[in-house]
């Protein structure tokens, strides 16, 4: 499938729709919580969606990795899971966990996605580095997502700032364009050089997620089909936004 350039129209809806998917993850953020399970997050999730005229659009959502669909609205990964946990009221939250908190939102037949990272209770320096590396990784993309520049500068720009740092990229999880469905192309790796991989042109939609590790970079998929995880059992962190490229640079939908 093509790169595809969104109308103005299609972008204005797509703000509205990541307004709405930024205050669902507000909302959520806030009940996340020592002894909470990431099974009532989900829940609460699904309901304030509804409320919002939204969908959740991961539920029923089947990629291309796995043999059957994802079960619920949010994906809810802890500690060395990095993406795609299924949320569960069996998985409660305790002190010192970092949760990863993925949510995609469909609004007017239009898609946007979203990640951020938290801490519960109180954390070690190290984990409250990982998590402002990461966050700050995708700031500094965000501000490579200009026309004329190319998905390889996004890419370097996340790479060379986590390793910078004594940090690692997850090199088989990858960005996405994002708009008429949850994946669209390109993928948007968070390694990368400058200059090489697709133009970026106003009107493109971007999901950009770095998703960083403290002490490697092999991942393996979960037991449940669904989410990966560190390999050594390491920590990780994921923070994202859907961003359009615009002619004065990047416009953040999802905030």
């Amino acid at each position: 499938m093509a790169i595809t350039i969104k109308t103005k129209e299609e972008i204005e809806i797509l703000k509205q729709g990541g307004k709405i998917l930024a205050e669902v993850l507000k909302e959520i953020l806030n009940l996340a919580k020592p002894g909470v399970s990431t099974g009532f997050l989900n829940e609460r999730a699904k309901k304030i969606i509804s409320a919002r005229g939204a969908k959740p659009s991961f539920e029923g959502y089947k990629p291309s990795f796995a043999d059957k669909p994802y079960p619920a609205a949010i994906c809810a990964s802890l500690n060395e899971v990095v993406v795609h946990g299924i949320p569960s009221d069996e998985i409660i939250l305790k002190d010192g966990d970092i949760l990863k908190l993925d949510l995609g939102v469909e609004y007017k037949n239009l898609f946007t996605d979203a990640a951020i990272t938290i801490g519960i209770g109180e954390l070690t320096d190290e984990k409250k580095k990982l998590i402002s590396v990461t966050k700050r990784a995708l700031e500094i993309a965000i501000g490579q997502a200009k026309p004329g520049n190319h998905i390889g500068d996004i890419g370097y720009a996340i790479e060379n700032y986590i390793k910078s740092n004594g940090f690692h990229v997850i090199e088989i999880l990858v960005g996405h364009g994002v708009g008429y469905a949850v994946h669209e192309e390109p993928n948007v790796p968070n390694y990368g050089k400058k200059g090489e991989g697709p133009v970026l042109k106003p009107g493109m939609v971007l999901a950009i997620e770095p998703m960083v590790a403290l002490k490697s970079k092999e991942v393996q998929l979960s037991k449940d089909g669904f989410g990966y995880e560190m390999l050594d059992g390491s920590l990780s962190a994921h923070f994202e936004h859907t961003v359009v490229v615009t002619d004065n640079g990047a416009m953040v939908l999802t905030e």
